[in-house]
């Protein structure tokens, strides 16, 4: 299994050595970052398994930051882990509603470090299977409206999928159709086409029956024997 792969905002710099000691010793990659502007052209050109992130920060504080992260294409779904010293319950209702997962209170030391990264690396790992992405080369139909298209799948994810299909526009609602190899499973799925790139476009699974999920878990696993 590939290390987890952090992205640790924080302006204090002997928070940030120690957060990224801690971390590197308990087997993760880790991205040190002390300026949370720089940190957002890294959430829109990456893709992280979670994000620390502290609240106190200069120009751009914590609160914009995480706002921005749920609105990147890369991170939008990847766990927040707040780190601060404030104690307010509003600041904890605050960061929740922004979507943070995990709330650390200041001053932190290495057992608490260490304790919230064993908390907290389930879910990462939970998160990146979703995203992984296998080869998927394939037929796929799709239908937008009225308009029926044909073209050619990329890769799968138990989230989504990369096709090359011409006519595609992005937040088009798309109904898709394909098979998988070697089972032969016939797979339905709605979604949304949330990026376009020259001739491929990235769709995001809006709907997708139980069976068919568990149809999709299990050639995305036997792909990554």
């Amino acid at each position: 299994m590939t290390a987890l792969k952090l992205l640790v905002v924080e302006d204090d710099l002997a928070s940030l050595e120690l957060m990224t000691e801690v971390f590197i010793s308990l087997k993760a990659e880790v991205r040190p970052v002390s300026d949370s502007e720089k940190a957002v052209g890294m959430v829109n050109e990456e893709k992280f398994d979670g994000i620390f992130l502290d609240l106190e920060m200069p120009n751009l504080n914590g609160f914009d930051l995480a706002r921005l992260i749920r609105k990147s294409s890369w991170n939008k779904s990847t766990p927040i882990i707040i780190v601060t010293g404030r104690e307010e319950r509003d600041t904890m209702q605050q960061t929740f509603s922004l979507g943070a997962t995990f709330f650390l209170q200041k001053p932190v030391d290495r057992q608490k470090l260490s304790v919230l990264f064993r908390t907290v690396s389930g879910g990462m790992l939970e998160n990146r299977r979703r995203y992984t992405r296998v080869p998927l080369q394939t037929d796929v139909i799709c239908t937008v409206g009225p308009r029926t298209i044909r073209g050619m799948t990329w890769n799968l994810s138990h989230g989504g999928m990369q096709v090359e299909v011409g006519g595609l526009q992005l937040k088009d609602k798309v109904r898709l159709s394909f098979r998988l190899p070697v089972s032969g499973v016939s797979l339905e799925a709605a979604g949304t086409v949330i990026w376009t790139k020259e001739d491929r476009q990235g769709i995001q699974f809006t709907n997708v029956s139980t069976q068919n999920e568990q149809s999709i878990r299990k050639f995305i696993a036997e792909v990554e024997k």
